[in-house]
């Protein structure tokens, strides 16, 4: 994991194999509840949108070093 500073704020940089990871216990936890407690209910939704964040950052990181590599 890398740290980085940007301005007052400090942004923990995951690795593309810590991303996965977290990824895939969020997904699975994600699962457990929507079945356990309902697709809609508040902790499935906030699995969701915590999944959708890291995917999101996942896609950033992948396009980022694509980029890279294709220069």
């Amino acid at each position: 994991m890398l740290v980085e500073r940007v301005g007052n704020v400090v942004a923990c940089i995951l690795t593309k194999s810590q991303l996965q990871e977290r990824i895939e216990r969020l997904r699975n936890r994600m699962i457990v509840v929507a079945e356990t407690q309902g697709f809609t209910c508040e902790e499935s939704l906030r699995l969701s949108q915590q999944l959708d964040e890291l995917l999101n950052q996942y896609d950033q990181q992948s396009k980022v070093r694509g980029h890279m590599t294709n220069q």
